[in-house]
């Protein structure tokens, strides 16, 4: 009999299991559906080119035809490792602002308000900034400035955001995210820092188990008791005080569903039992998009450097030798948070930089990402706040089978819009004076695309997923319209709770890998309360 069971060593399930088993008192089991992170190609930073189209470690979703997109289908790479998807994402550290939390706490979620959240930020951090009023020292996680090393490129986009008004920021992380700047990220001397090496010790009181997926929960009565998952070819259970459910944003949704906590509807159409009808589990699903200006340049960028064999072996040596250099960061190394217009309160529009581009291509045809053969770099946007919701559900009463994907991107007429005004900044960010020297041409969307009608049918082409999903199974006071409470225990089930990006009411402002770890440290709070 454990103490505490835990589904899913993700980003927020690694960091509940670390708090819950650090005190030595509690028996902790943690289920993870693939396999250890061991891998050199999750440990190196960039190696999340290779870890993007892998499914020994990547659930490798895809959604649904989605009509915003002119029928094309999105794909949403997850990740399946100790880790999770901190151990296959770019590794961008941003908290989101102070905004979003404000409108969490406003819908009823009293003690997600911006001062609980920060608390909980400064004391997961071990921030190269050192100890302050906006970051911690000595937390688990680990969170790098690249300043020394990053790209010349990205020093231009900095001062051409200045030239277009954006102010420059020396901390996206630090009194506000507003402003242009080099990008924090999840990385320890070199390596990856994802949340299983940041919190996942060995200790006598934490089994964790890989390979291990779970099928469905077990109850007595309205209570949750155990587990049961498949390893290999062998059917097992675990029975635990309580569960937490950290699958993620797709995993949780659809473990709740397969064990008949779930709209009546879906669950009746599949043949499983209703055992708490609950319509709010798998719908409020959100998810960031993102599009990209593409140039070639006269200037060296990462294309040059990655792109000739010599030059991967050099980077390859310079790696293994300092843990320093290209293969040691991010591709997204600059960007920043901007108001499309200076009435609005708070910063709605999210900046990415990469000097290197590379061809997007479908899942299974490309195993690694190679860059162009010519010099050039990306600009990005990406709107922090997007209206349109989705849903997700199962399709089938067989645990292997993925969920139906909704995401019904731009179905809401005003993300369209956003979009759109988002380009427009994008084209007159390129002409700025630092950026407008070192460009040859713009490859896309091109010249030719102008006028706002041209530019909302290029994002219905090009626009794709910042893989972000959140929000599937929503925090809130109401059992009616939520699936867990503000402490996370879902409603009307004992025993159980839900801490992982999917409690999340409302995206929050940019990347969403520092919240989702932040919920899971606030959530093993809750739980070490109540124990």
């Amino acid at each position: 009999m454990w103490d505490y069971i835990i589904i899913g060593a993700g980003s927020a399930g690694s960091a509940v299991a670390g708090r819950l088993s650090e005190s030595g008192r509690h028996r902790v089991l943690l289920l993870e559906a693939g396999p250890s992170d061991r891998n050199v190609w999750i440990r190196m930073p960039i190696g999340y080119g290779r870890t993007f189209y892998d499914p020994h470690v990547n659930w490798m979703y895809q959604t649904e035809p989605v009509p915003g997109f002119n029928g094309r289908i999105s794909y949403w790479p997850r990740g399946k490792v100790l880790g999770g998807s901190s151990s296959i994402n770019a590794m961008v550290y941003s908290r989101g602002q102070e905004a979003d939390f404000a409108e969490w706490e406003a819908m009823g979620n009293k003690g997600w308000g911006w001062r609980d959240v920060l608390a909980a930020y400064r004391k997961l951090e071990d921030h190269d900034l050192g100890a302050g009023e906006h970051h911690g020292s000595g937390g688990p996680l680990h969170v790098t400035t690249i300043d020394r090393q990053a790209h010349p490129l990205s020093r231009l986009f900095i001062a051409a955001a200045q030239e277009v008004g954006i102010p420059p920021s020396a901390d996206l992380n630090g009194a506000t995210i507003e402003g242009a700047g080099l990008y924090q990220i999840t990385t320890r001397k070199g390596f990856r820092e994802s949340a299983a090496s940041a919190y996942l010790r060995k200790r006598p009181n934490l089994d964790i188990v890989t390979r291990a997926q779970a099928t469905k929960l077990i109850f007595e009565g309205s209570r949750a008791v155990g587990v049961a998952y498949a390893q290999g070819d062998r059917m097992r259970e675990a029975r635990g005080r309580e569960i937490i459910l950290s699958a993620g944003s797709i995993g949780s949704p659809q473990l709740l569903q397969l064990s008949g906590i779930g709209p009546a509807s879906v669950l009746k159409a599949v043949g499983i039992d209703v055992r708490l009808g609950n319509e709010a589990v798998g719908r409020n699903l959100q998810d960031h998009l993102c599009y990209d200006f593409t140039y070639r340049t006269s200037a060296p960028s990462l294309n040059t450097v990655l792109y000739p064999w010599h030059g991967k072996l050099r980077v390859g040596l310079q790696y293994v030798l300092t843990r320093q250099g290209p293969l040691s960061l991010s591709l997204n190394q600059a960007g920043g948070y901007y108001r499309s217009d200076p009435a609005r309160k708070a910063p709605d529009i999210q900046l990415y930089f990469s000097p290197l581009t590379y061809e997007k291509a479908p899942p299974k045809t490309r195993p690694l990402m190679n860059p162009d053969p010519f010099p050039g770099f990306y600009t990005s946007i990406s709107p922090c706040k997007p209206r349109s919701a989705g849903h997700l559900a199962i399709k089938s009463a067989d645990w292997r089978a993925h969920p139906s994907i909704h995401p019904n991107y731009l179905s809401d007429p005003g993300d369209l819009a956003e979009m759109v005004t988002a380009a427009h900044f994008l084209r007159k960010l390129g002409a700025a004076p630092s950026l407008a020297a070192v460009i040859d041409e713009e490859l896309k969307p091109g010249p030719a695309v102008t006028g706002d009608a041209e530019f909302a049918e290029d994002i219905r082409n090009r626009a794709y997923s910042v893989f972000h999903p959140v929000g599937s199974c929503r925090m809130g006071p109401d059992p009616g319209s939520s699936v867990v409470d503000p402490s996370l225990r879902v409603h009307g089930i004992e025993g159980l709770r839900v801490i992982d990006a999917s409690i999340f009411p409302t995206i929050t402002s940019g990347n969403t890998n520092a919240p989702s770890i932040m919920v899971g440290e606030r959530g093993a709070g809750f739980i070490l309360e109540d124990a």
